[in-house]
């Protein structure tokens, strides 16, 4: 059978098909003219691949890649070369293509032919946005687990104080579970941080408090504690970075505001995903489709799977 001849769109492009630790790049300028090379994953290898992409008079480049691994092969030459990542699953279903080490080959192939479609990758400062948000959240996620935490161990010392307190982490929270750290374990000593706010009546905070604590909850409580007391702190760090990360997006943010429902920081996590040049995406349903927004349509024989 003879071999499928594609239109050329690209004058010299490079495919690269990226590994953790083996990076293979095949630079193409027509069907039959190619070279492929292999390349460590380290930074000055692929400087390397940057030079000689250069020397080859490459102008576009396409990865594929599975992972994180396509991040620092990016970083490297984003700054040269108009450079696209690839689905790997769609060069897979391109008919007649085996996988195997002919991978960046038939990738080059396809790319020079204009038959790649490219992901959407944010510019550097939003990917930049998108990890301290990302980390923000997964903080925040934490320092709820540590506060769950704290309510496993007066529940184990039978102190009933989320039975009593609507948030345990509150002011009046804060102080009885500082007394108690400090080994304060009288009941009526510890309610004398009740105040008419609270729902519970004082006869049953104090029952609340009627508990066992042993020098091991004491010592629990403190550790997490601090380590409430350090997350708290890194999320403070981390917002007066999102502050300056975001400062030549404050438009965008504000206009964001004004959807019912988004706030601030969602302004800035929607911010942080997709980025504020919407020109990425053909239209509003391409964008919901990108976002995990767009329910899949299985259907067959008229009848919905």
């Amino acid at each position: 059978m003879a071999a499928i001849e594609y239109t050329q769109v690209i004058k010299v492009g490079c495919g690269i098909d990226v590994h953790k630790d083996i990076i293979v790049a095949t630079v193409r300028s027509s069907n039959s003219e190619y070279e492929t090379r292999e390349f460590e994953a380290y930074t000055s290898s692929l400087t390397d691949l940057r030079d000689w992409c250069k020397n080859q008079k490459v102008t576009h480049v396409a990865m594929e890649s599975t992972g994180v691994y396509w991040k620092p092969v990016f970083n490297v030459l984003e700054d040269d070369f108009e450079v696209i990542l690839v689905n790997a699953r769609h060069v897979k279903n391109v008919p007649g293509h085996k996988t195997d080490k002919k991978d960046s080959s038939w990738l080059s192939k396809l790319f020079l032919s204009g038959l790649l479609k490219a992901s959407f990758i944010p510019p550097r400062d939003i990917r930049e946005l998108r990890d301290l948000v990302r980390y923000k959240k997964k903080i925040i996620g934490q320092l709820a687990s540590e506060k769950n935490r704290i309510i496993k161990i007066l529940e184990d010392a039978n102190i009933k104080l989320s039975s009593v307190l609507t948030n345990v982490d509150g002011a009046t929270g804060t102080k009885i579970l500082a007394d108690l750290i400090e080994g304060v374990t009288n009941p009526k000593l510890l309610s004398k941080h009740y105040h008419g706010k609270i729902k519970a009546s004082k006869t049953e905070m104090i029952e609340a408090l009627n508990g066992k604590l042993t020098p091991h909850h004491q010592f629990m409580l403190k550790t997490i504690k601090r380590s409430m007391s350090d997350k708290e702190a890194l999320i403070e760090d981390l917002d007066v970075q999102i502050e300056i990360a975001t400062k030549d997006y404050q438009v965008d943010i504000e206009n964001l505001q004004t959807i019912p429902g988004v706030g601030k920081d969602s302004a800035i996590g929607i911010i942080s995903e997709i980025g504020g040049d919407m020109s990425r995406f053909p239209n509003q349903n391409h964008l919901s489709s990108w976002s995990g927004m767009s329910p899949g349509n299985n259907e067959s024989g008229g009848k919905k799977k």
